[in-house]
């Protein structure tokens, strides 16, 4: 699955911790989604949408290998 989570965070300009803190989650859970290595929780995708004010489904990608 891929994700657009550091695009997102661009446009906001927030780094990685402080998208960690308002979500509640850590700094490296942001760290392995933005890079593939974990995949968020409904409930936490549904967070982040929340956060950036967009769509589940303009953040995650599904592969055509998932």
């Amino acid at each position: 699955m891929k994700n657009s989570i550091k695009v997102e965070r661009a446009k906001k300009d927030i780094t990685q911790a402080d998208l960690a803190k308002v979500i509640g989650v850590s700094r490296q859970t942001i760290n392995a989604i933005e890079k593939n290595k974990y995949v968020p929780s409904t409930v936490l995708a549904i967070k982040l949408a929340q956060h950036f004010e967009v769509a589940v489904m303009d953040i995650f990608t599904l592969e055509e290998n998932d």
